[in-house]
This record gives C-alpha cells, sequence and structure tokens, in this order.
C-alpha cells in the first residue's frame, strides 16, 4: 500500500535562483524507509517539509494513504497529517523528564493507557532506566532515541528524520544508524530519511531519492544508484568513480585498461567514458607493467591506490589490506566490472567542469 505519493511537486522561493524543488514524482510504500539524498541545497529539506505539511507545493499533489494532503492552494496542517518528525535538533522538552517528553503526544489517551503506552515504547528504545532523567542529563544518542520515541508514540502514518545523525560523532553515528533502523523495522514503521551521507542512505533505506539543485536525478533501490547510476554526478555522488575514454568496437567497449563486452546503449564508433569504481580493478605487480602505483592509503579493512595510466589518467583501486605495494610499483590492471556504465564523452566533460566552477 502506497503511504505518501508526490506527483509533479514543484516549490520556489522568491530569493532563489532555481527552484528548491521541480516536477519531484515519488512513491513510498508501507513500511520502507526511503532516503532522500543530495549535497547541500539539492532540495532535499524542501521535500521533507513539503511532506511534513511546513510548506505548502507551489504545483503539484502529495497525497497520504491516497488522500490529497497537499495541492495548490490547498495545505493539510502538519498536526492533522498523523506524521511523527525526528528533527536534526531533537527539539525535546528541557523542563521535562524522558518519560513525559515520550507521553507528550498521548493527551488524548487515558492515563492509565497513556503511561503503559509510553513505558512500552520506553522499553523498546532501550531507556527504561533513565525514564526520570532529564534531556541534559542524558548523552546525544540517547536524546535521539527519546526523540525517535516521542514520534513513534502515537503510532503516526509516516516518521520524517531530518539528518538525526548530523551531530553525533562518527563512531556514535554508526552505532544509532543501526539502533534506529533496527527500531524502524521492529514497529514497521514507513519513514523518510534526510542525508547528505550516501552511506547513511545506503545502510538504511530501502529505496533512494537522489536530488540536485532541486530536481530528482534518480530513484532507486540503494544497489541501482551504486551500480547503475543514471548520470555522471548520481555516479560520482555516491562513490569514488573514475572515467576512462573509451570507444565502441566490434561489440566492445575498448579502453587502455581492456576491452569490455558493450552491455551499454551506445552503438558502434560511439565515443563513451566508461565509470570504473575502486572496486571494478584488482592490481598484479609486473615489472612490465604499464601502470604505476603512485600512493596508498590505509583504510583498515583495505588498502587505498591511486594510479597511474600510461595515458598519465590517475585512477582509484581498492585492494585487501594485506595486498601492500611500493610507491613506484608498476602493475597489470584485471578489470572484475559486473555493471557496465558508460556515458557520452560530451556528458562527463560537461560534468566535470560543473564540478569545477
Amino acid at each position: 500500500m502506497t503511504v505518501i505519493e508526490l506527483i509533479k511537486v514543484s516549490k520556489s522561493y522568491p530569493q532563489e535562483k532555481i527552484p528548491a524543488a521541480k516536477e519531484i514524482s515519488l512513491k513510498i510504500e508501507k513500511g520502507e524507509i526511503l532516503a532522500l539524498l543530495g549535497p547541500s541545497g539539492s532540495g532535499k529539506t524542501t521535500v521533507l517539509r513539503l511532506i511534513a505539511g511546513f510548506e505548502a507545493p507551489d504545483e503539484g499533489v502529495i497525497l497520504l494513504n491516497g488522500n490529497v494532503v497537499s495541492e495548490q492552494g490547498i495545505a493539510l496542517p502538519p498536526e492533522k497529517r498523523g506524521v511523527g518528525m525526528v528533527f536534526q535538533d531533537y527539539a525535546l522538552f528541557p523542563h521535562l523528564t524522558v518519560s513525559e517528553n515520550v507521553s507528550f503526544g498521548l493527551k488524548k489517551m487515558g492515563t492509565r493507557e497513556r503511561d503503559q503506552k509510553t513505558a512500552q515504547i520506553i522499553e523498546m528504545v532501550g531507556l527504561s532506566d533513565f525514564q526520570n532523567r532529564y534531556p541534559h542529563e542524558l548523552s546525544g544518542g540517547q536524546q535521539q532515541r527519546v526523540a525517535l520515541a516521542r514520534a513513534l508514540a502515537p503510532d503516526p502514518e509516516l516518521i520524517l528524520l531530518d539528518e538525526p545523525f548530523s551531530s553525533l560523532d562518527p563512531d556514535m553515528c554508526i552505532r544509532m544508524r543501526e539502533d534506529v533502523s533496527a527500531i524502524l523495522r521492529k514497529t514497521g514503521s514507513t519513514a523518510v530519511l534526510v542525508t547528505h551521507d550516501h552511506e547513511e542512505a545506503f545502510n538504511m533505506a530501502d529505496k533512494v531519492a537522489l536530488l540536485n539543485q532541486g530536481l530528482l536525478q534518480q530513484y532507486d533501490t540503494p544497489e541501482g544508484i551504486y551500480h547503475t547510476p543514471l548520470s555522471p554526478f548520481v555516479a560520482d555522488f555516491v562513490g569514488k568513480a573514475d572515467f576512462v575514454p573509451g570507444v565502441i568496437e566490434g561489440g566492445k567497449v575498448v579502453t587502455e585498461m581492456g576491452c569490455l563486452e558493450n552491455k551499454t546503449a551506445f552503438q558502434e564508433g560511439d565515443e563513451v567514458m566508461l565509470m570504473i569504481r575502486p572496486d571494478d580493478i584488482d592490481l598484479r605487480p609486473n615489472p612490465e607493467g604499464k601502470a604505476v602505483v603512485l600512493d596508498r592509503q590505509f583504510r583498515g579493512s583495505e588498502n587505498h591506490y591511486r594510479v597511474q595510466l600510461s595515458s598519465g589518467q590517475i585512477i582509484h583501486s581498492s585492494q585487501h589490506s594485506t595486498a601492500v605495494y611500493p610507491n613506484q610499483q608498476p602493475v597489470d590492471l584485471q578489470l572484475q566490472i559486473t555493471h557496465i556504465v558508460a556515458f557520452a564523452q560530451h556528458e562527463v566533460a560537461q560534468y566535470q567542469r560543473e564540478i569545477r566552477t
């Protein structure tokens, strides 16, 4: 069942040169977690605010469980949408205890029912021993759990999370992603997560909506976004991507790194740029190798190499942590590409000009 549907939703602000959101269309099914992913200014927070009801669209329609909640000139207020919100700064009431914060949205319940529901939710997020503490007596991760518990308590149709991990240190951030994801899965919640971190989106979401400059660039599973990006921007934003020149000849994509079967839509003679991920390349030391190791970054479970091709182009390769090669080591390259993705050379050139300006 579709919980939220956006149909060609647009929103502009007078002070901005480009629309904050332009003709965004997507669906969120019951129990799914959707990540709104993109750089600063991409429009992801605007889309979240449109779904929540904090903003009204200039054009387009937003439906909740099949009912129109927003369209031009009409906007159901946030409190009537049955939506729970976890803000970036958590927005907890400092003068209320954990228990009082969580029960704040349950005022229509009887006292006994409210107390039972509050205790149940607090136990679910692992804070039973902290229910009488105030927000300032909690760690950042604990405050986040309280904010999530408060949002879940009224059994909302949808949970909205606005970059909830941005204020946490890296280790805590990873733990909280896992915990929050587990809680959302356990409760069967439908959720929308705003993030600029593709790893966060990939770790938590069933679907990813990648935005840039107000436009929906791609809407797909995390695997689809990573392995089959629709544009150079998408390819580069969700992980390191190198683009190697090639040409379509005899049913192959021919590059200086080797030849691959042409599984793209390009035709004989077309000049392309083949997308290469660091995990697409294996290095083999060879004194006669035409590629040369420039340097190595140790990243714990893997080594990340910069390698220079005979043409002078630099590419990147991820190798096991035990595969240690010195600088200036000549190597052969073995392509291990399972998803062959290529773009027109002019398309990649235009993208690279844009990111330099």
